[in-house]
């Protein structure tokens, strides 16, 4: 389309990222960009803008023929996939934001767009202001990846920022958090690490080809951390951070996992502080990149939308380009990690560590009447146990990555030799 037409666009959502995406566009109009009508759910919310300027059925922008690009910024995951896959049925340009929504459906949305010609970009999805996917979907789509990993979620690494900076409980950091507004009123998403799994299954696809089940990825939070926790690490000289790793095992799979993670200084992570994301990519010929920047907001992720709108206008789609040479995924299966396990209550613990797998003799009593153990403990047992962990606000932190588990390794070997 010529740069000098103005672009017509539909906006699905005018919450924090829709209303950020829209500030933006009002400010440049050099850009020549239009938002001709903007759909939203709730009729008696108070917005910014007079009620002539919404419509509140979304499926009126799909019936319009006039609109240039659809971009939808809702955080219903079930609808937004019902919209942006009617969209693409009908060969349309799309921008989403949805991470949930992506994560579960890539394989039949990128199914959509090379069986009916439409296009899907999403940048505004993984890590918010930060260009992550068409980084590499473009400039590493043929270079091998030892691994990506990061920082994905601004929410619960801002918890953790303040419980270090001020010694706080979980509870007070997370309500503070909330009171910022970098905190849902529900943060399960973010606390449980389910949010930053997403963005992973995402990035999966464009750093190895390979599509993830979502469910499959093992994710762990924060909901049990307390300052004991904190204290152990600052001890260690390092921070705890939760970062989603996915990495080349030596015999040649894609692993992924998502937990809390004792950084040190020697990692660019461990400066990556309060809403602020940070990726690592680790290329086998361009070496060590890092990525930095806001990881939510509604003008950071707003600016990614309008990157994407903008990239429609030019024809960009992204490439895939290493599915047909794709690892198998080993997630769970003959892997292990070195592992700190904590609860306030000892005996609790020791009953975890019966799960883990992990030795009695593992367990250390704290000054404040709680315990931990560390060793090493397999991903299987890892996720086995997961709910329960969970339920029970056990506390796991991993020190490095999964790594093939040493009898796993021996009888890989001895089957090359």
């Amino acid at each position: 389309m010529n740069e000098n037409t103005p672009l017509r666009i539909g906006l699905i959502g005018f919450g924090c990222v829709g209303q950020g995406f829209y500030d933006i566009v009002r400010q440049q109009p050099e850009l020549n960009l239009v938002v001709a009508r903007i759909a939203v759910k709730t009729p008696e919310k108070p917005r910014p803008l007079p009620a002539a300027h919404f419509t509140y059925h979304a499926d009126e922008l799909l019936a319009d023929t006039t609109l240039d690009v659809l971009v939808e910024v809702i955080d219903d995951a079930a609808e937004a996939f019902r919209l942006v896959s009617a969209a693409l049925r009908q060969g349309r340009r799309v921008a989403t934001a949805n991470k949930a929504m992506l994560a579960q459906h890539l394989p039949e949305l990128v199914q959509l767009q090379a069986q009916f010609g439409g296009t899907m970009l999403y940048e505004a999805a993984v890590c918010g202001s930060i260009p992550v996917v068409r980084t590499l979907d473009q400039y590493f789509s043929h270079e091998p990846l030892r691994a990506v990993s990061g920082i994905f979620n601004g929410s619960s690494n801002y918890v953790l920022t303040r419980m270090s900076e001020e010694g706080s409980d979980y509870a007070a950091a997370l309500a503070e958090a909330q009171l910022q507004g970098f905190a849902e009123t529900d943060p399960a998403l973010d606390m449980g690490a389910f949010d930053p799994r997403s963005k992973a299954v995402i990035l999966a696809a464009h750093a190895y080809g390979t599509f993830l089940e979502t469910d499959a990825v093992l994710n762990l939070g924060i909901e049990g951390i307390s300052a004991v926790d904190i204290a152990y690490a600052t001890a260690q000289g390092q921070k705890i951070k939760v970062v989603a790793s996915l990495s080349r095992l030596p015999n040649g799979h894609l692993t992924a996992l998502v937990t809390p993670q004792l950084v040190g200084p020697e990692s660019p992570l461990y400066g990556v502080e309060r809403e602020f994301n940070g990726v690592v990519l680790d290329a086998a010929f361009a070496g060590k990149q890092f990525l930095q920047g806001r990881g939510a907001g509604g003008h950071p992720t707003g600016s990614a939308v309008l990157a994407d709108v903008l990239a429609l206008r030019r024809g960009l789609r992204y490439q895939y380009a290493k599915q047909s040479a794709r690892p198998e995924a080993q997630l769970t299966q003959g892997l292990e990690l070195d592992a700190y396990v904590s609860h306030p209550d000892a005996g609790v613990l020791r009953e975890v560590l019966t799960w883990l797998e992990l030795p009695a003799e593992a367990l250390r009593l704290t000054e404040a009447g709680g315990a931990y153990a560390t060793g090493p403990v397999a991903v299987q047992q890892l996720w086995a146990w997961r709910q329960e962990l969970r339920a029970n606000g056990v506390f796991v932190a991993r020190a490095g990555e999964a790594r093939v588990a040493a009898p796993v390794a021996e009888a890989e070997a001895a089957v090359r030799a």
